[in-house]
């Protein structure tokens, strides 16, 4: 994914959703935004709860919210995060739960876009991210 407008375009969408999120615990906002094949933009924040392990973060929203209408190959993913109510300063890389989800449904082009804000991010393969991943 090489397309600057599109990458903005999503940074922006990401930025949006950690309005989003439901942080009472961490106070950490994350955002994320998945660009399908079809073109479809998929959003997600993280939402924590009071027993940890109930909680999502936003990549698999944006993920989960995808495969539950039936699309399952995409392009790109965008991730921000930062402390609630403060502007990113730095890249806000997924869990290892969230790579190992985005591996499931990743082709060779499938990218993990980093970002701090439109003009600062970093652009990822999935084997980057997440080298000898599982896999049946």
């Amino acid at each position: 994914m090489t397309d600057k407008t599109n990458i903005r375009g999503l940074i922006r969408k990401a930025l949006e959703m950690r309005e989003f999120s439901y942080v009472p615990y961490s106070g950490f906002a994350v955002g994320a935004a998945l660009l399908a094949k079809n073109g479809t933009v998929y959003t997600g924040c993280n939402i924590e709860n009071a027993a940890y392990g109930a909680t999502i973060c936003a990549e698999r929203t944006a993920i989960f919210k995808a495969v539950s209408e039936g699309v399952k190959e995409f392009d790109a993913i965008v991730v921000v995060g930062a402390p609630k109510g403060e502007v990113p300063r730095a890249e806000c890389p997924p869990c290892g739960t969230c790579r190992q989800v985005m591996s499931e449904f990743a082709d060779k082009d499938f990218s993990v876009i980093l970002a701090v804000d439109e003009d600062h991010y970093h652009i990822y393969s999935m084997e980057e991210m997440l080298p000898h991943s599982f896999d049946l």
